[in-house]
């Protein structure tokens, strides 16, 4: 089936009703699968590339908590861009809050699948990571990055027949599916099976990683010393950094707390978003008083080779490490320590209690690059702190005097 053609199957075979007006891209209702009630969230591409602004992600996360609540099965059926660029950081604000309400949904037990519309990307692709199942409609295409920033960060036109072939090879229905299970071709069945295992994904994502070149991370240990971690840790912190990844402990207000991010200011690719996964998950078995999530990476990696893995779920899998350590009554801060952004952003703000921002540092919802190629001379400059805490992006800034690196 084409994606068309999923949709109304969809909602022919749920008996779809609309509950209330559209809002923007998005429709909520209800239908049936097999006798029983089930919850639909439908994102269409009606305006904007199906992208989801500050209403639709506030709306949906309203949905995602009754579906907690309840643990009642949802469908979705998403053909969306991803976050709203155009709308700036109220869009990138409210899709952390809406992503946080689809992890308590997610570690709810409640039973989600997505229907992957023609387009699935960027913060939609995350969302359709969280699914138990995802079923592939026949020009599906589902990345953290369309083709167009793919293409940019070749080096090539996005018209160029060859990309095009490695592109529909890398993010297609086809290599989709061979990435096992829970991925699923869209045909006449439905079904909306409860989640997987997050232990038992996380070891699958690891072994995926063996598939590409940059999948591994080097042996070589780094002891980590800063003068703007002094400032922020004055009663004193370790950390050291393997393979790009920062793990270590530091006494904060009386207590230890735990430490892992990335500083190297790289982007985020499968291999660092896995590790970063694994510290936290190895945290898991002795919750830490607090943890804190130290960033500075502008965005989420946009190779060709970290898509072939699906890096959106590498990105969902961190962000369900942190929620669990969450749940497990550890306190999550994130500190931004040069910048952050795109779906890095998602997948560290929406589990954690606390965004912090260092005087000076920068939070984007895309590299401005890519920003400037969506929205040309329009593209924004840095915002202020103030700007940030309107849109609940950040929570706190830090100012720690001049710093020398």
């Amino acid at each position: 089936m084409l994606a068309h053609e999923s949709l109304l199957h969809l909602k022919s075979h749920t008996g779809f009703q609309p509950i209330g007006d559209p809002v923007g891209n998005l429709t909520l209702g209800r239908g049936q699968l097999n006798g029983k009630p089930l919850h639909v969230a439908i994102v269409e591409a009606r305006i904007a590339s199906g992208s989801l602004g500050a209403k639709e992600s506030d709306k949906l996360a309203s949905l995602f908590k009754v579906v907690a609540a309840q643990k009642s099965p949802l469908l979705m059926y998403l053909d969306s861009a991803g976050a709203r660029v155009s709308e700036g950081l109220p869009a990138l604000g409210a899709f952390r809050h809406m992503y946080r309400a689809a992890l308590t949904m997610a570690a709810s037990g409640a039973p989600v699948a997505a229907v992957c519309g023609a387009n699935c990307f960027g913060g939609a692709s995350m969302l359709a990571s969280i699914a138990g199942t995802r079923y592939f409609s026949n020009n599906t295409r589902l990345a953290m990055s369309g083709p167009a920033i793919l293409a940019q960060s070749a080096g090539v036109s996005v018209l160029d027949e060859m990309f095009q072939a490695m592109s529909q090879a890398a993010i297609g229905k086809d290599s989709r599916l061979k990435l096992g299970a829970g991925n699923a071709p869209m045909d006449k069945s439905l079904a909306v099976p409860a989640g997987d295992n997050p232990a038992a994904r996380h070891a699958e994502l690891g072994v995926r990683l063996s598939t590409i070149s940059s999948g591994k991370i080097g042996s070589g240990v780094e002891k980590i010393e800063r003068k703007d971690l002094a400032k922020l840790y004055p009663e004193g912190y370790e950390l050291q950094e393997r393979g790009g990844v920062i793990s270590g402990v530091a006494r904060h207000q009386g207590n230890q707390i735990a430490l892992i991010g990335v500083i190297n200011g790289k982007l985020m690719g499968a291999a660092a978003a896995w590790a970063m996964a694994d510290a936290a998950w190895k945290h898991a078995v002795n919750p830490p008083t607090g943890l804190h999530v130290l960033i500075d990476c502008e965005s989420h990696a946009t190779s060709m080779d970290d898509e072939r893995v699906m890096l959106s779920a590498y990105l969902a899998n961190l962000a369900a490490a942190l929620h669990a350590l969450g749940r497990a009554g550890t306190l999550i801060e994130t500190t931004v320590l040069g910048k952050l952004g795109g779906g890095v952003y998602v997948a560290l703000a929406a589990p954690s209690e606390q965004v912090n921002l260092v005087y000076g540092t920068h939070i984007q919802l895309l590299p401005g690059q890519a920003i400037a190629s969506i929205l040309g001379d329009s593209a924004p400059d840095k915002f202020e702190f103030a700007d940030y805490a309107k849109a609940r992006v950040a929570d706190q800034e830090f100012k720690l005097g001049l710093v020398d690196f």
